[in-house]
């Protein structure tokens, strides 16, 4: 048998991208400028929101908000173990220690009815995760907070894997108070390194201009960017806070608005991966099949985050040991927090979390990427399941 190489998830880069960062480079300037903003008014177009900042990264995105409004140690944010660490590390930067929510069982989405018992007079911020595309139920999310009189907390999604995604007839975007999107360079969008903030309300809790302070702290709290300061005369600026060094450059955006003009094309390629997998795990009495879509939502097709029914967490790895020695690259999305050496330090036990290591335990993270081809996909699914049949038998 011939063995391939089929990476995980390489970027699905065209000539399209190459010719609007040379524009770009041709331009004279590189950083933030009209590209970027060109870039924020499609993202917030697409996702039909009234405001898009784009950003260097989703992780300072998430950030950028808990500064705004001023959240801080002494007060609480709610989110879940099942992320990756950017979800609980902009907390902890900011002197917190996360409060975590299980997920609910069978689920890698963050238990609601946990988050109503988790409330207390000292939370801010709840940041829930659109785990490999899928968008949590915001509404009920909503229903708790309206239940416990607490719709002052500020409703943040790490949408970093959902971008294109729908929830209810509508684009993930607009549902929580903000949404939080990652264009690295495993992601569906990519535009190297990037991220992006997506929102309605442009006052939110009595801002004058939110979309402006966002920009301003995104870049050192200066009050004006590198395009105002550089025309003729116009050098004076002044620091209005402490802000961070995060904005997006319009090399960055090229590339962007490139995916974004082919992104619902690259949206069917993916979802035609994830259909070859599932009909040909259906049969497979050890597949828990990813959800893709129902009456509510569908996914991005971000990950195909497939658990291996009766496998334990030794058995998983040796499916992953033995896929690769056939050139096939998989993944595990994710290791619950709790059990990497940061979150032990901070007092944090796996134990505490039984449905999230439940989750981790026998999952394997399939290849999926707008340039796989559809043959590829058929050998990666073919050979999971050989040898994923090769152990079960064991």
């Amino acid at each position: 048998m011939k063995i391939k190489n089929i990476p995980f998830s390489p970027p699905d880069i065209t000539e399209a991208e190459k010719k609007l960062v040379m524009e770009v480079l041709d331009s004279g300037w590189i950083t933030t400028g009209p590209k970027t903003i060109e870039f924020e008014d499609k993202i917030a177009k697409y996702c039909d929101a009234n405001n898009a900042v784009a950003l260097s990264s989703a992780t300072a995105g998430l950030e950028l908000i808990l500064k705004v409004y001023n959240i801080s140690e002494g007060d609480e944010v709610i989110t879940t173990p099942y992320t990756y660490t950017a979800t609980a590390s902009v907390i902890v930067h900011r002197g917190i220690k996360p409060t975590f929510v299980d997920v609910k069982k069978d689920s890698f989405l963050i238990d609601e009815q946990k988050i109503a018992m988790a409330i207390t007079p000292k939370t801010k911020a709840i940041i829930t995760v659109d785990f490999a595309g899928v968008p949590v139920d915001y509404d009920a999310i909503k229903a708790v907070l309206k239940q416990k009189n607490r719709e002052d907390i500020i409703f943040i999604s790490d949408s970093a894997h959902s971008f294109g995604a729908t929830y209810k007839g509508n684009k993930v975007g607009t549902q929580a108070d903000f949404h939080v999107y990652s264009f690295h360079a495993v992601k569906n969008l990519i535009t190297a390194e990037g991220g992006a903030i997506t929102f309605n309300d442009n006052n939110y809790k009595g801002k004058e201009d939110l979309k402006k302070e966002l920009k301003i702290n995104s870049l050192h709290g200066q009050s004006k960017d590198a395009l105002s300061k550089m025309k003729a005369g116009a050098w004076k600026y002044d620091i209005i806070t402490d802000g961070f060094k995060c904005n997006m450059t319009d090399i960055n955006a090229a590339i962007g608005l490139a995916q974004l003009a082919r992104y619902e094309g690259m949206l069917t390629k993916r979802r035609a991966i994830f259909d070859i997998y599932t009909t040909a795990l259906r049969t497979k009495p050890w597949a828990i099949i990813p959800f893709t879509k129902d009456e509510n939502s569908e996914t991005s097709y971000h990950l195909y985050a497939l658990r291996l029914k009766g496998f334990t967490e030794m058995q998983r790895d040796e499916l992953i040991q033995k896929v690769a020695e056939l050139g096939i690259a998989t993944n595990v999305h994710f290791t619950p927090l709790p059990m990497f050496t940061l979150y032990k330090n901070l007092g944090y036990s796996i134990e505490d979390y039984p449905n999230a290591y439940n989750q981790y335990a026998n999952e394997i993270t399939l290849p999926v990427y707008s340039t796989l081809k559809l043959e590829d996909a058929e050998y990666v699914i073919n050979e999971v399941i050989r040898c994923a049949d090769e152990i079960k038998a064991k």
